[in-house]
């Protein structure tokens, strides 16, 4: 494997080992300021990747392929949304402001649980990842290398204060740091995994690369309205949350354009 794929691919996963390295560095559990306007900048941050790095290459790969440009991008984002309400409804989790598990009923610990939500969000930002790298190695226009070494880098900077958001609730609940680090690490190795498994199946069907690239959108989209947006919003100091978003996907698009 090409050695600036696997930096590629591991750098959203140094974001996450990162943000979970706070534990170590942060007495007392996040403020809840600062929660709320972490929550909202990797809100910002998955919308505008949704759109500059998925979606707007799914339109224009499918024109260049001589298809209806907007066919691919509706029905690959409505299948990514349906996959991950499919998981949501399946895996047991329990996010961190909220007291009631969701999915299938299983006796579990609630710090698993609380991992397990995190881990829901990783998938479609492994996958993201995975599908942008898929067509730049198989050397489509639209989506270049750099292209998708900003998308990685914008996911990276978003999965930092995921992270912390797991690990420093995880310290507050009993845990100790060393083993908070390691969960909120764990939350994050699914994104590589998710990547290498879009890579390989994009590249056994190249013509539904544009499908794929909707399909990522539509999760990571998914996650966005269900749980990120909702989380930030709730209680106390929304407007910061709102903030938030906006930074994030200013400095999204930014990278997107500007680099990609």
């Amino acid at each position: 494997m090409d050695i600036s794929l696997v930096v590629g691919l591991m750098i959203p996963f140094t974001g996450t080992t990162l943000g979970a390295a706070m534990v170590f560095f942060m007495r007392n559990q996040l403020n809840q300021k600062l929660e709320k306007l972490l929550l909202g900048f990797a809100a910002g941050v998955m919308i505008a990747a949704s759109m500059w790095s998925l979606l707007i290459p799914s339109i224009d790969m499918a024109a260049e392929q001589q298809k209806t440009a907007w066919v691919p991008a509706a029905s690959g984002f409505l299948l990514g949304m349906a996959f991950l309400l499919l998981l949501d409804s399946v895996i047991p989790h329990l996010h961190i402001e909220s007291s009631k598990p969701e999915g299938i009923k299983a006796k579990m610990k609630k710090t698993t649980m609380m991992v397990f939500a995190v881990t829901l969000h990783n998938i479609p930002e492994g996958m993201a990842v995975g599908v942008t790298f898929a067509g730049a190695l198989l050397g489509d226009s639209q989506i270049t290398m750099a292209g998708a070494m900003t998308l990685a880098l914008g996911i990276a900077i978003q999965n930092f204060p995921e992270g912390a958001i797991i690990s420093m609730p995880l310290k507050s609940e009993g845990m100790s740091k060393r083993r908070a680090f390691v969960y909120g690490t764990l939350s994050g190795l699914v994104e590589p995994v998710a990547a290498v498994l879009t890579i390989f199946l994009a590249n056994m069907i190249v013509p539904l690369l544009p499908y794929f690239l909707a399909f990522a959108a539509g999760a990571m989209i998914y996650v966005v309205v269900e749980e990120l947006i909702p989380e930030s919003q709730a209680g106390e100091h929304s407007n910061i949350s709102t903030i938030g978003v906006a930074a994030g996907f200013v400095i999204m698009m930014i990278l997107d354009v500007a680099l990609g």
